[in-house]
């Protein structure tokens, strides 16, 4: 049965600095929850607290309901795959994997057993006779995961298990490891500095930056309306421009330039004239080679990548922007001037110093931690 949980106003510290304070979020039973952000900001310090490893200074945590603050690490029924796989190199695949349900004193029939059933979910049944050594990569992996899942934890944790993958193998692993999640329906904490890893993996997302949750949400939720324009450029590649709101016959919108779009959901507050940062994705920018009206551009340089070409422009304000168009759509080469439009129900509009978003929606579909 899969376990909720909850960490309530937690608080780390070390020494006389404080990583991460009074940080609540909660996870549901069986659910894939990534903690994503940049390095140093307190995801793998927030996975170690829940395991047992760091102390805590402040709230609590609890699975299913029970507080297990002051429950030593051995005793919280978790497992935990870690960045640098940490299998024994002296032991075989299916000792490596029985290890911990030998600790636990499972009798030896139900060992057996149990192994087999989980390095057939993981397919790495044949290998079970190999050492460490004579193992890939990926298949060091699987075994470091079947090793976590095999004792039948209420929670498991993962801390950067790809990023010692090359990019082949680690798009082939996170696809396993979501199959294996979700097969097993076991509640899971992932942590990865990796957007593209915690879009293709997850159920929800928490955004971390500074010990900071900045937005909870499905990826898809965080993708289409960030909060803020740290989560607007961490996820995935924004173009920041500066504009101000224009309005027009009573529509609110924006001008770019004498380019004038009308943008859906703008938050009613938002006066004629307000100065705002727009956050446009490459893909929201369209070259419209059917008219001389628009943001003007001149094409730099562009990198053809089958289906689509991806173009780097200069504005007539020298500001760079990327654009990805079907390459279909377009033929341009370098030095072309051309004119750009927007897709302005998907575009994000934020306040002028970039902490709230003005769209309908771009709260996120959470509030937890904000």
């Amino acid at each position: 049965m899969s376990v909720a949980i909850n960490i309530d106003k937690v608080t780390k510290i070390f020494g006389k600095d404080t990583i991460i304070s009074g940080l609540s979020l909660s996870v549901k039973p069986g659910e894939f929850f990534t903690l994503l952000g940049p390095s140093g900001c307190g995801k793998t310090t927030l996975l170690r607290m829940i395991i047992g490893f760091n102390s805590i200074e402040g709230g609590k945590i609890s699975i299913d309901g029970k507080v297990v603050n002051d429950i030593p690490t051995n005793l919280r029924n978790m497992g935990m795959v870690f960045q640098n796989y940490a299998i024994f190199p002296h032991m075989s695949v299916k000792e490596n994997v029985a290890f911990g349900l030998k600790n636990r004193k499972i009798a030896k029939e139900e060992i057996e057993q149990r192994v087999e059933d989980i390095l057939d979910t993981v397919k790495i049944k044949h290998l079970k006779d190999r050492m460490p050594s004579q193992l890939s990569g990926g298949q060091q992996q699987r075994v470091a995961l079947a090793r976590a899942i095999v004792i039948h934890p209420e929670v498991l944790l993962m801390d950067e298990p790809l990023s010692n993958l090359d990019a082949k193998l680690r798009v082939e692993m996170r696809n396993a490891i979501k199959l294996i999640q979700k097969k097993i329906g076991i509640t899971t904490i992932y942590v990865t500095h990796d957007q593209e890893e915690a879009l293709a993996v997850s159920d929800r997302i928490a955004i971390m930056n500074g010990g900071v949750i900045q937005q909870i949400g499905t990826p898809q939720a965080i993708y289409r309306r960030p909060v803020n324009t740290f989560v607007a450029t961490f996820i995935g590649l924004s173009n920041i421009l500066k504009t101000k709101v224009a309005v027009r016959n009573g529509v609110q919108g924006l001008n770019f330039g004498d380019y004038w779009a009308a943008i859906p959901g703008l938050a009613e507050s938002t006066q004629e004239g307000t100065e705002v940062i727009v956050a446009v994705r490459p893909e929201e920018f369209c070259i419209d080679e059917t008219i001389t009206t628009g943001i003007p551009a001149i094409i730099r340089h562009s990198v053809f990548l089958g289906v689509n070409t991806h173009y780097f422009l200069e504005l007539s304000d020298g500001q760079e922007i990327e654009v990805i168009q079907n390459t279909e759509l377009t033929n341009n080469s370098a030095g072309s001037k051309v004119y750009l439009t927007v897709d302005a129900p998907k575009i994000n509009v934020f306040t002028a110093d970039g902490t709230q978003n003005l769209i309908a929606g771009g709260r996120g579909d959470e509030a937890e931690g904000l």
